[in-house]
Parts: structure tokens; C-alpha cells; sequence
């Protein structure tokens, strides 16, 4: 999501700027982990101050499809915890994060509900089993200037069959078609099938009203 650094960053302080500007700028995930590391703590004051919505419609959507003893859940791209924070506060109990920056994960861990948090960083092998988790939810990681849309397909292994998998993408004119296109790529191959789709709604609409985005939910064949 590019476009916040350009907007939605204008009332922050200059160092916060350059810390969102390294974040959206970052060209390898060295440098991307720096960033986030350096953002940790301010990151939730910042998204929620620009409207996040998407990460309320994922928990909604989950909380729709997901029965709270189904199984341990896995959050991909935890970051601080605000999308599992949701989830627990739903009553969901065994949830599993995985971050690719240690100071995001340090913050989720301050909060004490993760079952196990674990740095790991979506777009590369994931270090669990087959089957390990009953569902999952991604929520504005698997994005342009984050991880690559083939992300999915390791999240998929790791489900159980018949398991769903809630995300959320970007789906405004300015995004990277590369993301959709996997969603129904692997649809096409027989990996999940889409059982839902919310409106397409802004993502962040008091920092950059422009970018829509989509929450789905997909179980695993």
C-alpha cells in the first residue's frame, strides 16, 4: 500500500514520515524488517489513526466462517497483534503468529494472548508441518511492497483440508494484478475455492481514502 506514505502520513512527525517512507521504499526484505522494527511501536497508533478498517472486516468475516473450537488458527504477517488481538477478543484462544520482524513480534508478544509467535517471513518456506492449523487469516501483508502474491500457496499447505483462509487484498484500480490473479489461479488449480467476498471498501479511508480493498474467505480443497 504505497500511496499511504505519500498521504496519510502528512500530520506525523518528520521521523515518523522517514520511518513509513523506509517501510514502502524498502527494496529487499533486509530492508523491510529494519523498517518495521523501527515502526513496532508506533505502528498501531498510526494505522488506526488513518480508519484501518480491514482489519475489523477480517475478524468479522472469520468470526462468520470459523468456530472458535475448530483448531489453532494461524495469523500470517501478525505484525503487532492487532488482527489476532481481534480474533481473541472473539474468543478465538489458539492463535499462532508469524512476523518477519522481531520488534512487530516483540509488541504482539507484550500482549500475552499468541499460543506462539514465531519470525518467519511469508513469500518462503514456512517451518511447519502439513496440515499444522485449522484456519488461517492474512490481513495487509500479502500486498505490493510486502509479500509476493505466491505467499499463498505456503499458507495453503499448512491448512487443513476443509479449513479456511480469511484475506484481505487490495482491489482499486492501482493494484499490482499479479495479487488477484493468484487468488484465482489457485482456485483454478483446486488448492481452495472462494465461499465469500465482501464489498470492496476503503482500507484506510481517513489516510488514503483511494485505496479499496476486498476481504474473502477461502477453504482449502
Amino acid at each position: 500500500m504505497r500511496k499511504i506514505a505519500a498521504a496519510g502520513t502528512q500530520k506525523l512527525s518528520n521521523k515518523q514520515h522517514k520511518i513509513i517512507q523506509d517501510v514502502y521504499n524498502a527494496k529487499s526484505d533486509e530492508q523491510s524488517v529494519h523498517a518495521y522494527d523501527r515502526w513496532a511501536r508506533q505502528y498501531e497508533q498510526d494505522v488506526l489513526s488513518w480508519g484501518a478498517r480491514f482489519p475489523f472486516v477480517a475478524a468479522a468475516v472469520f468470526a462468520r466462517f470459523v468456530g472458535r473450537d475448530d483448531g489453532p488458527v494461524l495469523d500470517a504477517g501478525c505484525g503487532t497483534g492487532l488482527q489476532g488481538e481481534l480474533l481473541h477478543l472473539s474468543g478465538y484462544s489458539d492463535i499462532v503468529g508469524i512476523d518477519m520482524s522481531e520488534g512487530m513480534l516483540n509488541v504482539a508478544r507484550s500482549k500475552g494472548f499468541y499460543s506462539g509467535l514465531y519470525r518467519m517471513t511469508l513469500g518462503q518456506v514456512l517451518d511447519f508441518a502439513d496440515d499444522a492449523f485449522a484456519n488461517a487469516i492474512t490481513t495487509g501483508a500479502i500486498t505490493p511492497g510486502h509479500a509476493p502474491p505466491h505467499s499463498f500457496l505456503e499458507i495453503i499447505r499448512v491448512i487443513r483440508s476443509r479449513g479456511k483462509i480469511i484475506v484481505n487484498i487490495r482491489t482499486d484500480d492501482d493494484v499490482d494484478p499479479a495479487y488477484p490473479a493468484a487468488l484465482r489461479e489457485y482456485e483454478k488449480a483446486g488448492l481452495w475455492r472462494k465461499i465469500y467476498a465482501s464489498e470492496e471498501y476503503p482500507a484506510m479511508p481517513t489516510g488514503e481514502p483511494d485505496i479499496l480493498t476486498t476481504a474473502y474467505a477461502y477453504q482449502v480443497l
